[in-house]
């Protein structure tokens, strides 16, 4: 029996052809795969910078506006039970970030995960729709914030000419001169080091947390003086039924977004086995309790009905003489923005760096500054694309977007975490360099096979003993071989749980899609609509009982850094954060699917004419996973 496979697996061959480019996975860190030709990252940050980063990523100035438009049209009074709900659901995913980062802390966030866990394909798709994200993201809060400076200021006109903005009525074109100058400004802070700007994001986080403390204490001063009269109204807690909370949930699930930023930095954590997590559990836990105190606040100060959508917090605040809290607010919404700013930037070009490493990108883009140990290449290329956007573009139309990148990122990450749990990569890629190394370990291993399993023709069957190799009387005792033919019935047994393993994962995906599609689209009639919604449920169910019935992979527990935070109720976990995230990504508008399609297009592209062949997986070798230490000490070679 040999040792090595051409492709992941012997079935792909020429019948697969340039398919199984698609599916070839690189090996999670090791010792062997750390290159003294790699440019490393700084390890600098520790639990206060990541929680200064998920935080100031997460809290945008959108909470200062989507309180008074959820309360009024989906929640009323409940609209903290919204942010708990969807903060519960953001917290699924999360657990999911937690083991995975701190397993495979390299840069990279998702697309490193789905790369090592579901195959190259996906994880382009997976690194392309995130570019896409922080791309427009950036360049959407950008936007934002000069509106925002002007209130400061006095009013709509009242910055200086050079950075207000200007209308060219024969382009219909409205640039925005203060977005473009604060990105270029955030690139650079950048571009000084990962803790430099840590730093500075914390600075900026804590202006907007004492913001919304002000607006807690104050608020709720303001509640008890007058009695809470937003609660004191003729119509239920949900005024609007379970359907609008769920509703409002799932609006203000995407003020959750923002703490993945953590896992994106897992390179230049110190501890990242026991801070990553802990990063992403505090920012996630100070996100939630915000937002849930803000909303009770306000509710109570005003009836859900008479907020105003636009400005809910300022008018609760001057419908109880408290003008001048106006001031404060629109503070801590510019210096939100300008922390989500910075937290849209911080991803991308770790992201770039990531892909670059493997090829599937121009080597420009691994360049890291000797001095600050930061990709200065890619950080400037983000810095400046998303400049031009924000001076030249009105992104507001392309928001949605945004959630598309996020939501395709947590959906691999579950799936991630399931594969890493059920089948995880038995096959590890080495260089073509050891090629003779491997051929020469496999000519030994396949000698030492022929030797065990040798027969001589000339001795009866019934013998209990074999001979070996010709006429040479060499006894093998029958206890090796009752072992032997015990090892292949359980690697036979472990095989096949792992293909039972394996579609099990591939239906709960379809049984999610066909699910959530049915339930989504009322246009469908009852019977097509509940039979499908039936089909969906039951792969999802089935699905959750095989894999809670078979016994988890024993390889898990070394796979890549092991040793630190581990998801809990695996597979119900993974696969209600599938569910959640698929459900969301199909109630996206048809528009932005346009759009994001063309964008996908345009990846593929790319990928086929370039990343496919300049992928550092291209002549690879993959053998099995128990054999590559060995192959390595025979070899003297590292990669």
């Amino acid at each position: 029996m040999g040792v090595l496979v051409d492709s992941q697996k012997e079935g792909f061959g020429s019948s697969w052809g340039g398919l199984k480019n698609l599916v070839r996975r690189k090996q999670v860190d090791c010792a062997h795969t750390k290159r003294s030709d790699n440019p490393q990252l700084a390890k600098e940050l520790t639990i206060p910078h990541l929680v200064a980063v998920g935080v100031g990523s997460t809290i945008g100035a959108g909470v200062y506006i989507l309180v008074g438009a959820v309360a009024r049209e989906h929640s009323g009074p409940a609209l903290s039970m919204c942010f708990l709900i969807a903060g519960i659901a953001a917290a699924l995913s999360a657990f999911c970030y937690a083991e995975l980062a701190s397993r495979c802390p390299s840069a990279g966030s998702a697309y490193h995960y789905s790369y090592i866990c579901v195959g190259e394909g996906v994880a382009w798709l997976v690194g392309w729709a995130l570019i896409l994200e922080y791309t427009i993201g950036g360049s959407a809060v950008a936007r934002g914030i000069s509106p925002n400076l002007a209130l400061l200021f006095g009013g709509e006109n009242s910055l200086p000419t050079f950075l207000a903005r200007q209308h060219f009525p024969g382009l219909d074109v409205m640039v925005d001169p203060c977005a473009a100058v604060l990105v270029l400004i955030v690139t650079g802070f950048l571009c000084l080091g990962i803790k430099e700007s840590a730093l500075a994001q914390g600075i900026v986080t804590a202006v907007n947390v004492f913001a919304m403390l002000f607006v807690i204490i104050a608020g709720g001063y303001l509640g008890f003086k007058t009695g809470w009269t937003g609660y004191e109204v003729p119509t239920e807690y949900f005024p609007f039924g379970v359907d609008g909370m769920l509703a409002g949930s799932a609006t203000v699930f995407f003020s959750y977004i923002g703490f993945d930023t953590v896992a994106s930095t897992a390179e230049e954590v110190k501890n990242p086995k026991r801070d990553l997590p802990l990063g992403i559990a505090l920012s996630l836990s100070i996100c939630c309790c915000l937002y849930m105190l803000v909303s009770i606040v306000i509710v109570g100060l005003v009836p859900y009905y008479a907020m105003d959508p636009d400005t809910p917090i300022s008018s609760a605040f001057a419908s109880n003489g408290m003008q001048w809290a106006a001031y404060i607010i629109t503070v801590g919404a510019v210096t939100a923005l300008i922390s989500t700013l910075m937290g849209s930037i911080l991803p991308q070009p770790r992201i770039l760096m990531a892909m670059a490493r493997d090829g599937l990108l121009p080597s420009f883009f691994l360049d890291v500054n000797k001095h600050t140990q930061v990709p200065v290449n890619s950080t400037l290329a983000t810095g400046i694309v998303a400049s031009i956007l924000a001076f030249f573009m009105d992104v507001s139309q392309l928001a949605g977007m945004v959630s598309v990148g996020t939501l395709i990122a947590f959906t691999m990450v579950a799936v991630s975490v399931l594969i890493l749990r059920y089948v995880p990569p038995d096959e590890v890629p080495l260089p073509s360099s050891l090629q003779e190394s491997i051929d020469s370990y496999m000519l030994r291993h396949n000698s030492d096979a022929q030797m065990i399993n040798g027969e001589n023709p000339a001795k009866s069957p019934g013998d209990p003993c074999l001979p070996l190799l010709g006429e040479k009387k060499v006894a093998v005792d029958c206890t090796v071989v009752e072992k032997l033919e015990a090892l292949s019935s359980c690697t036979l047994d472990e095989e096949n749980r792992r293909k039972i393993a394996s579609w099990t994962i591939m239906l709960i995906c379809v049984g999610a899609f066909i699910l959530t599609f049915s339930a989504s689209n009322l246009w469908f009639s009852s019977l097509i609509r509940f039979t499908l919604c039936g089909a969906g449920g039951l792969l999802l169910l089935s699905g959750l009982v095989i894999l809670t019935c078979i016994d988890q992979d024993d390889e898990r527990h070394n796979f890549g850094h092991a040793g630190g935070f581990i998801c809990p109720f695996v597979p119900l976990l993974p696969i209600s954060c599938i569910l959640i995230n698929v459900y969301l990504l199909i109630n996206l508008e048809v528009a932005t699917w346009v759009r994001v399609s063309v964008w996908l297009m345009i990846g593929v592209l790319i990928y086929t004419f370039y990343g496919r062949r300049h992928s550092s997986l291209l002549n690879a070798i993959y053998v099995p996973k128990a054999h590559v230490d060995e192959i390595y000490r025979s070899s003297g070679a590292m990669l």
